[in-house]
C-alpha cells in the first residue's frame, strides 16, 4: 500500500494526516501554529508530520509524496510562505524543502489553502467535475478554481484571492491586507463585527449588540437577526456584499459548482448560503451555478491536501 500526507497549515492550528492512495485518512495530528518565528513554524509542521507518521507505523521516507495547503501569500519557486499576514512575526515559512528532505521525495505540492480545498473536492466528488470552485468563508475569504480542468495556482501560488476583490468602491472598511473595500473587509468572520460598529456609527441604528466588548464576534450578530436592529441591518448587508463576491467568482469562472467551507459558512448555511442563491438567479450573465455547503466540513482542506499528494496537484481521480 502507498501511503501519502496531507498538511492543513493555518493561522491559528496545524494538522497533518496520513492516508492512503484513496484519500481516506489513516491518521491525524494536530497542533497549534507558532507564532514567533518562520522557522518555528517549519518545525511544528515536521513534528506533526512525523507524529502522523508513527500513528500509523509509517516511516516518513515511506511516503509516496505529500501535499501542504497554507494560509498565504506563497513564493512557489521557493517553497515558502512569504509574510503571512496573520502571522505577523514570522516571516518566511520554509515549507517544499524541509518536507522534501524528511520524506526523502521531492514530490512535495504546496498550494494555497482554497486552492487545496476544490482540490479535495474534485477528487470527491461523484462527477468529478472539470468546472467548479470552493470559496471559504471563515476568518478571511479565499476561493480555489478548476476551470477546464485545470487547477489554477497562479504563477506564483496565490491565484483565488478573491477576498480581495473590490465590493464597495467608497471604501468604507478597510481589510486586513491593508486596502479599503475589500469582500473580506465586510464578510470575514474577523470583520463582521466590525463592520457592525460601523454601521451602528454610521446609519445611528439602535442596538442592544455589545460593541463596545473586546470579545464581541460574528457569533452575536448571526445569533442576535429577527430580534436586534442592528443585528438585522448587518446580515442584510452582509448577504448584498457576498452576493456581489460570488457573482464575480461565477461571471469570471462560469463555474457549474461552487462549494462553501469555512467556519462562518459552516456554523451560519442559511445566513450564507439562501442569500447567495437568490441574488445569484438575478445577477449572473450565463451559467448560475450549483452553490451548496461541503460536504467535508473542516476536513476539506487537509483531505484537499491528501488529494493533492495523491493526484499531483490536479484532483483528478484516475479512471
Amino acid at each position: 500500500m502507498a501511503y501519502y500526507v496531507g498538511v492543513d497549515l493555518g493561522a491559528t492550528n496545524l494538522r497533518a494526516v496520513v492516508g492512503d492512495d484513496g484519500a481516506d485518512v489513516i491518521t491525524r495530528t494536530e497542533a497549534e501554529t507558532p507564532r514567533d518565528s518562520g522557522i518555528a513554524v517549519t518545525e511544528a509542521v515536521l513534528d506533526v508530520v512525523r507524529a502522523a507518521c508513527a500513528d500509523a507505523n509509517v516511516d516518513p521516507s515511506d511516503a509516496a509524496a505529500a501535499g501542504v495547503a497554507s494560509i498565504g501569500p506563497l513564493d512557489l519557486a521557493e517553497g515558502v510562505i512569504d509574510g503571512p499576514a496573520n502571522l505577523p512575526n514570522v516571516g518566511r515559512v520554509p515549507l517544499v524543502g524541509p518536507l522534501s528532505e524528511l520524506l526523502d521525495t521531492d514530490r512535495v505540492h504546496l498550494h494555497n489553502d482554497t486552492v487545496a480545498g476544490v482540490i479535495g473536492e474534485r477528487f470527491h466528488s461523484d462527477r468529478n467535475p472539470d468546472d467548479m470552485a470552493y470559496v471559504t468563508i471563515s476568518s478571511g475569504i479565499g476561493a480555489g478554481v478548476c476551470v477546464d480542468g485545470h487547477v489554477l495556482s497562479g504563477w506564483d501560488g496565490n491565484a483565488g484571492e478573491i477576498g480581495h476583490v473590490v465590493v464597495d468602491p467608497d471604501g468604507a472598511m478597510t481589510c486586513g491586507c491593508g486596502r479599503d473595500g475589500h469582500w473580506e473587509a465586510y464578510c470575514s468572520g474577523n470583520n463582521v463585527p466590525e463592520y457592525a460598529r460601523h454601521l451602528a456609527e454610521a446609519e445611528s441604528v439602535p442596538t442592544d449588540l455589545p460593541l463596545d466588548s473586546p470579545e464581541f464576534s460574528a457569533v452575536e450578530v448571526f445569533e442576535a437577526r429577527g430580534d436586534d436592529p442592528l443585528a438585522d441591518l448587518t446580515v442584510e448587508r452582509f448577504a448584498d456584499w457576498n452576493g456581489i463576491g460570488f457573482t464575480t467568482l461565477a461571471n469570471a469562472y462560469a463555474p457549474l459548482v461552487v462549494r462553501v467551507g469555512g467556519a462562518v459558512a459552516l456554523n451560519n448555511p442559511d445566513v450564507v448560503l439562501d442569500p447567495v442563491r437568490e441574488r445569484l438567479r438575478e445577477s449572473t450573465f450565463a451559467n448560475v451555478p450549483d452553490v451548496r455547503l461541503t460536504e467535508m466540513g473542516d476536513d476539506v482542506v487537509v483531505v484537499g491536501a491528501l488529494a493533492s499528494a495523491i493526484t499531483g496537484g490536479t484532483g483528478e481521480r484516475s479512471a
